[in-house]
């Protein structure tokens, strides 16, 4: 693997490559984020319950959850980017499917959740191994680190796009989300079969890298890392969890309760998560290669996230809670990049890819476990959510307080 920085002509390689990993991440987080704004309409649409609309997002991610430990194992074996191209067709091909039964079937809502089903499969071949490629392509951590904080970058942008674009998309026809995932996800196919060069993937070994010694090196990294490894795991799962979680109910309450559809709306949501964005990039830029430095933001920035949630039932108004949310969306933007960082910082190349696998499975828990928890919480009382989401966000800052140590 060619390391060389020196001329202009590889600098601009590398950052070309770095477009393309980064368009992963966004198109993945539009794939899903976008379709949360317009879940009402869907379930006005379909004829479902806010339960059953939750397992649109909890389908896709359940799926990606099984399947991101073999993604990293194949990545490992056969190259990241053997694994990320087809992965990407895949996804395209979920959307079409749930795209093309919402257009042309009566009851097309089975047929959606096995199309997002594909876009999960797709999914856990994808965004996971941009975290162990970066690995791959940069031999200076700070290189690393920086770079971790443009994916988390573009990944939150995904996010801040996706109120927008999807309400953009609904108002032409409901289901258009759905169809735009197949071009989505063609662009970033090209984008990794021609920027992404053969001397950036992660070359071959000289012996077979059997899935007896994958479980081995799994077993040797957790013997030795497991207390801060896990406590990463957990932190964010648990982010996860409060962000989608956050968001299922921001968007249902802003429908439902204060009358904002549409456009407006994904405005609305677009305003908050932009700020997740923004604390994203600038926490990459910070934590350079610095241990203490990244668990520091990482705790910080839970702690903010767990402050916020807890004042949600202090007032009743769409702009008080667009402002808490926009609090939490800091603390968790600080924290993404640096838990990245954590891991890429810690552990040696050989063993990123199995480790960042299992890491973003954990984030997929809280993906999947967010939206349908809090659409099971409106039920009762918002103290329900409010407490559940702090008392979540507690435990992740004692984790990360007491078991991450430099």
């Amino acid at each position: 693997m060619t390391h060389t920085n020196q001329s202009g002509v590889d600098q601009d390689k590398r950052r070309w490559a770095i477009i393309s990993l980064a368009s992963i991440p966004l198109i993945m987080t539009l794939g899903n984020s976008m379709l949360i704004p317009i879940l009402p309409l869907m379930e006005k649409e379909l004829g479902i319950t806010a339960l059953q609309s939750s397992y649109i997002i909890t389908a896709y991610s359940i799926v990606a959850i099984i399947l991101i430990p073999i993604a990293g194992f194949l990545s490992d074996r056969y190259g990241r980017k053997v694994i990320i191209v087809p992965a990407l067709i895949i996804t395209g091909i979920g959307g079409l499917v749930a795209g093309v039964a919402s257009w042309k079937m009566d009851d097309p809502f089975m047929v959606i959740l096995l199309g997002r089903i594909l876009q999960g499969v797709g999914s856990s071949g994808a965004a996971p191994i941009v975290l162990p490629l970066v690995g791959d392509m940069f031999q200076r951590d700070e290189d690393a680190s920086s770079t971790m904080g443009i994916i988390e970058t573009s990944n939150t942008a995904g996010k801040v796009l996706s109120p927008i674009l999807g309400s953009l998309l609904a108002l032409v026809v409901w289901f258009l989300p759905f169809l735009s995932i197949p071009v989505f996800s063609l662009i970033s196919v090209l984008l990794v079969i021609f920027l992404i060069k053969a001397s950036d993937d992660q070359g071959e070994e000289e012996e077979p890298f059997t899935f007896k010694k994958y479980l081995q090196l799994i077993k040797d990294v957790f013997a030795e890392h497991a207390r801060w490894l896990v406590a990463v795991f957990i932190i964010g799962a648990i982010l996860m969890f409060i962000l989608f979680g956050f968001l299922f109910y921001l968007s249902s309450v802003l429908e439902d309760q204060y009358g904002y559809t549409g456009v407006w709306k994904g405005l609305m949501l677009a305003v908050p998560l932009l700020a997740l964005a923004v604390a994203s990039y600038i926490s990459g830029k910070k934590i350079k290669d610095d241990l203490k430095v990244m668990k520091w933001i990482t705790f910080i920035g839970i702690i903010l996230a767990g402050s916020a949630v807890v004042l949600i039932p202090l007032k009743a108004s769409p702009v008080y809670l667009l402002a808490i949310f926009f609090v939490c969306g800091t603390g968790i933007g600080m924290s993404l990049p640096a838990l990245d960082a954590l891991i890429t910082k810690s552990l040696e190349k050989d063993v990123r890819g199995i480790v960042t696998s299992i890491y973003s499975a954990m984030r997929f828990i809280g993906v999947a476990a967010g939206p349908p928890v809090i659409a099971f919480l409106m039920t009762k009382e918002i103290a329900w959510i409010a407490g559940l989401l702090a008392v979540f966000a507690l435990g992740a800052g004692w984790l990360a307080y007491r078991n991450i140590k430099p």
